[in-house]
């Protein structure tokens, strides 16, 4: 078998984020995201698979309503700062804002217009605001609590808003009225608590409201008259009504026949309830009967006290059947969906989308192909979730304290088996083909943290403890297809250390298992009688993570004192030391046949390193809190982090993928220098100058504009090739000019292609250009220096024309008045007089006189040129 390649980079290709804290949201018109509350936040979530599509920054409000447009273009959003803001979802910025509550908006409902916003407030208030003006147009008041829900009717023809209230009534209000005594249409106070939900039927002549005294009352919208009164015997969150035509009312209509009741009257209302006891109940108005509640909650509870229970808070009917969107009080989204069987119907859920996870302490891949993964965090539950989208597909619930440590395996009948240790002090062992507990361990007097299924016969699991000691758990006997757990039994059990053990690990021939501790020491015992064989010292504090080598005779340690130690099996000694991380390493396992392994910390960072080079090879900083969990795929060696910041990544192995782009980048910079190098033999310098500025080449557009400087009609040029650059690709040029306005040699032309520059850019868009500020900071210094330099140039060039015009060597200006001293004078009146004595000296003097006069003016040319060069 051929060894495997070494990986160079990890991707993260896929992450789980909280994206809802609870409190207000809202579902698109056509059911394909979710806008919610995430603190300050708001986020739009995909439905499909709770992806984070974007992010609006809140202005440190909470919020507390929030409403969509019917075209799903605007948001809207009010919170306790009593700010009403509108948000494009195109642009993600706010459009218009207005405050007018006198207290935290508690509701919001747009009209089918979608010019008509209504807003429910704590101040007893309800309005009505143009969307388009930002004004109020209805104000209406006479509830005696806090107004929460708001409704306008589904008919835009009729002008009614119905509201719902702490004082135990429903108004109705009439937004044509002009009296404002005429203004409330009716009020229904046929509750005893506060109103909770409201729902309006198909045809807008039913109303449902749904309050805290466990009924729902329906109301003819006619005269105002209440029906009837359906008893539901548990305090009601939310109440929503059955489309026809939809999966839902088919289902009604089955479980109708299945009762044998009389034919469904076209009058009566099918409605769906949701409240503390976390079960889907479907009604039918006639009759006040139930029919159909969920056999068992789906949402998992960790004991019998009142409080600790969790049952949902909202509800909303998702649209183009995609089913019942349920919301519960621990930030779940609970989707459910018609099934129909052969034998009969049954309402399933279909997706679970998690909003928050708290802090992850361990997980696990599940199954040969990996396709799930175990995650254990501050909950009693295991949360399984689907790697490809990301959704809880089931739970593990039955531990009543938190789950601290897991394992999996499969078994040799083919079922995922997964163990579980929690806080209270027991190990649970499951089936997760059937999402079932088939066995309970008892004996530990302190928590579980650590526990590992044997690698090879899967016939045991081990556990390590609190109370310091190591356990061995039989699986001989144990039936996979149990409906009812049983009792697990020990096969030996050691006290190990001499502090809490952390960590746990068998060796891949099921021979040996380690154990890490807060003593700071690891030890390896020999299995199954745990026979002690050595003890590992060296690391300076306690040790988190301990794992065998799965080819070399060695185990691997990760500690608080920031290294990752690899020890001899046979001696115990170090034979590896691994520092890179800045604080804890709380988990570290191999990949790549034992070559190479991965690395987390309390850091936030995720390492990979190379075993027999001991270097660090890449380091990912995806994380914003500590990483607790680690784990790694056996077949794809995939691998999950998760930690304090309650985030879940996904790491694939990206080296082939990053090898094959990288060379398909280099083919592509290769043909693309090609066509760069055409274009300039073509002087084709637009299309030459923006493939420079594709190919990132300073020095090659340089050289561009040189050339075009020293051809005729440069400007036109210039200009015409400037004009073809794009936004991005002005930022260059400008950091490019900074460039070569620091070098003599090149400011020439970059003061030549900047002035052309801001000739053709107007300057709204010149502060559009990115990091403009800073550009011009580096711009202005030297271009005032190279001002100055010219400056004085031209200054001294006018000593060299003084020089040669009172030398004749150019014409004077006759008008020019230099400064003339006594001496110049009388050398002036000599040069006149020298002809009359020239003509009675001999030839040959004045030959020689002449000749002196000559040198003595190449002389003094020299001396001033001279002088000039040296200025």
């Amino acid at each position: 078998m051929a060894p495997q390649s070494l990986k160079k980079n990890y991707r993260c290709s896929r992450s789980l984020k909280q994206f809802y804290s609870g409190g207000p949201f809202v579902v698109s018109s056509d059911g394909s995201f979710i806008v919610c509350a995430c603190g300050d936040a708001i986020n739009i979530v995909d439905a499909s698979d709770s992806s984070v599509k974007s992010t609006i920054e809140g202005e440190s409000d909470s919020l507390t309503a929030l409403a969509l447009s019917p075209d799903d273009k605007l948001l809207f959003s009010g919170g306790h700062s009593r700010q009403i803001r509108v948000w494009d979802l195109e642009t993600l910025k706010c459009i218009r804002t207005w405050k007018g509550h006198e207290g935290p908006v508690m509701g919001m409902a747009c009209h089918a217009s979608g010019g008509l916003l209504a807003t429910a407030g704590a101040d007893r208030k309800v309005l009505v605001w143009d969307v388009d003006g930002g004004f109020c147009t209805h104000y209406f008041k006479g509830h005696k609590g806090v107004v929460s829900s708001v409704l306008f009717h589904p008919d835009a023809n009729k002008n009614i808003l119905i509201s719902g209230s702490d004082d135990a009534t429903v108004r109705v209000w009439d937004l044509m009225a002009k009296n404002t005594e005429k203004k409330c249409l009716a009020i229904l106070d046929k509750h005893f608590s506060a109103v909770s939900s409201i729902a309006l039927s198909e045809d807008g002549l039913t109303l449902l409201t749904a309050g805290r005294d466990k009924v729902v009352n329906v109301w003819d919208l006619h005269d105002y008259s209440c029906k009837t009164t359906v008893a539901t015997y548990e305090v009601l969150e939310a109440v929503t009504i059955v489309s026809s035509g939809s999966p839902f009312a088919s289902f009604i209509a089955s479980l109708d026949q299945k009762s044998k009741k009389k034919k469904t009257s076209s009058q009566e209302t099918h409605f769906i309830t949701l409240g503390e006891r976390g079960v889907v109940r479907i009604w039918k108005s006639e009759g006040s009967v139930c029919l159909y509640e969920q056999k068992s909650s789906d949402i998992t509870v960790s004991s019998d006290d009142e409080e600790s229970k969790r049952g949902f808070t909202a509800a909303a009917m998702l649209p183009s059947d995609r089913g019942l969107l349920c919301v519960t009080a621990d930030q779940q989204f609970f989707i459910y969906s018609v099934v129909e069987n052969v034998e009969e119907p049954e309402l399933v859920l279909r997706k679970r989308l998690v909003g928050y996870n708290e802090e992850i302490s361990d997980m696990k891949f599940l199954g040969d192909e990996e396709q799930f993964l175990a995650v254990a965090t501050n909950l009693e539950e295991v949360r399984v979730y689907d790697v490809a989208t990301m959704s809880c597909s089931y739970v593990l619930a039955g531990h009543k304290e938190v789950v601290l440590s897991l394992d999996t395996c499969v078994s040799s009948s083919g079922n995922v088996l997964v163990v579980t240790g929690s806080k209270d002090k027991t190990v649970r062992l499951w089936n997760a083909t059937s999402q079932s507990c088939i066995g309970v361990g008892t004996g530990h007097n302190g928590d579980i943290l650590a526990v590992a299924f044997a690698k090879k016969s899967f016939s045991f699991f081990v556990s390590g403890s609190g109370d310091r000691t190591l356990k061995v758990w039989s699986l001989d006997g144990i039936s996979e297809d149990s409906e009812e757990p049983i009792n697990l039994k020990t096969r030996s059990v050691v006290a190990a250390h001499d502090k809490d053990i952390n960590s746990v690990a068998v060796a891949r021939n099921d021979s040996l298992v380690c154990t890490g501790s807060e003593d700071r020491t690891a030890s390896i015992w020999r299995l199954p009688d745990l026979v002690h064989v050595v003890t590992l010292k060296g690391h300076k504090r306690r040790i988190f993570s301990v794992e065998f080598s799965p080819v070399d005779q060695c185990v691997m340690t990760a500690s608080g004192d920031k290294t990752v130690k690899i020890w001899a099996i046979s001696d115990g000694s170090c034979l590896k030391t691994f520092e890179g991380h800045t604080s804890s390493v709380l988990r570290a396992s191999f990949i790549t046949d034992g070559t190479q392994f991965v690395s987390c910390g309390a850091d936030g960072l995720l390492k990979l390193w190379n075993v027999n080079t001991s270097e660090c090879i890449a380091t990912y900083d995806q994380h914003e809190d500590k990483v607790w969990a680690l784990a790694v795929g056996k077949k794809t060696e995939m691998v999950a982090t998760g930690g304090g910041d309650a985030v879940i990544n996904i790491w694939h192995d990206s080296t082939a993928s990053d090898k094959e782009d990288e060379f398909r980048k280099e083919e592509k910079t290769i043909l693309r220098g090609q066509e760069l190098e055409n274009a300039v033999l073509d002087a084709e310098y637009t299309k030459a100058i923006r493939l420079a500025f594709e190919l990132r080449r300073p020095h090659k557009v340089y050289e561009l504009f040189a050339g075009l400087c020293k051809k005729r009609e440069s400007d036109d040029q210039i200009v015409k090739a400037l004009q073809g650059l794009e936004k991005e690709e002005f930022r260059l040029l400008f950091e490019y000019l900074r460039e070569w306005n620091t070098k003599p040699n090149r400011c020439h032309i970059a003061q030549f292609v900047l002035y052309q520059t801001f000739n053709i850019l107007p300057p709204t868009e010149i502060v559009q250009v990115k990091g403009i500020g800073e550009l011009l900071e580096g711009l202005i210094p030297y271009s005032q220096r190279h001002f100055n330099r010219m400056d004085r140039f031209v200054r001294s060039s006018f000593l060299l024309d003084y020089t040669l015009g009172e030398m004749s060597v150019i014409d004077p200006k006759t008008d020019t008045e230099y400064p003339k001293d006594k001496k110049i004078e009388e050398e002036t009146r000599e040069m006149e007089q020298e002809p009359e004595a020239d003509q009675k000296t001999p030839s040959r003097k004045r030959k020689s006189q002449k000749s002196k006069d000559r040198s003595s003016k190449k002389r003094l040319v020299a001396e001033a040129q001279g002088n000039v060069i040296a200025v």
